[in-house]
């Protein structure tokens, strides 16, 4: 469920570009549109344009460094800061150590944050977690 639609851009539909499995960048990614990821970057990856651009991860996927664009689907591993700036999803394999910066969030059980979850109003959500007692 989604509030404030009205505000939202709404994400890329098409795949522009493939980094392929099997294919490792090492050097900073930038594009527009669509962007969907098997192998590896070791870099920061940006989306630049109007709408901000579409970033999907398969499970295969891993990235090492910052990643900055408006929606993103992550079923694979990121290690650095993630900044999503309209909408973000975790599918069951993602697995994220670095602090996430989000507008909009869905989490998939069996994903994993190590970090700090950050809503963009700055305000930083924590989620306490208390053992059940055996009354």
């Amino acid at each position: 469920m989604f509030f404030n639609k009205d505000k939202a851009s709404k994400p890329q539909s098409r795949i522009d570009s493939l980094i392929g499995a099997g294919t490792k960048i090492e050097g900073n990614v930038t594009f527009a549109g669509g962007l969907r990821v098997d192998g590896e970057v070791k870099g920061d990856v940006r989306a630049t344009g109007e709408g901000g651009g579409t970033l999907v991860l398969s499970e295969h996927a891993r990235i090492e460094g910052e990643i900055h664009v408006s929606h993103l689907v992550i079923n694979g591993t990121v290690v650095g800061l993630v900044y999503s700036s309209e909408f973000l999803e975790l599918q069951p394999r993602a697995r994220i150590t670095g602090d996430v910066e989000y507008n909009n969030l869905e989490i998939h059980l069996g994903a994993i944050v190590e970090g700090k979850l950050v809503h963009q109003d700055g305000a930083e959500k924590t989620v306490g977690l208390k053992l059940a007692s055996s009354n």
